[in-house]
């Protein structure tokens, strides 16, 4: 059973930044891409940021410069470095990871980022 725990949510004023954690119950490494999703109020949950296994990264285009993804294969986990935070940026964010052996994909339970102005 895969298991996907976030961590580094919170408030911060515009222009701050956070670090968001996402780590694995066992290797990242059956994974063929993980990632990171939000969703604000009244909105659909859209990507932010995506990783390969091989190290190939995508960013949305609201948040591109100011957010990272990275990994650490020893620790299990990915990261979302987010700098220059803005209001818009306010949402829960999930992590999420697609199975390289099936076409199964996890997801960890949210955590919350609140940016004010």
């Amino acid at each position: 059973q895969v298991q996907l725990v976030e961590s580094g949510g919170g408030l911060v004023q515009a222009g701050g930044s956070l670090r968001l954690s996402c780590a694995a119950s066992g290797s990242i490494f059956r994974f063929k891409a993980m990632g990171w999703y939000r969703q604000a109020p009244g909105k659909e949950r859209e990507l932010v940021a995506r990783i390969t296994s091989s190290g190939t990264t995508n960013t949305a285009d609201s948040v591109k410069g100011r957010f990272t993804i990275s990994r650490d294969n020893a620790k299990n986990t990915w990261y979302l470095q987010m700098n220059s935070l803005k209001p818009e940026d306010t949402a829960v964010y999930y992590c999420n990871a697609d199975s390289s052996l099936s076409s199964k994909e996890y997801w960890g339970q949210g955590t919350q980022v609140t940016v004010s102005s």
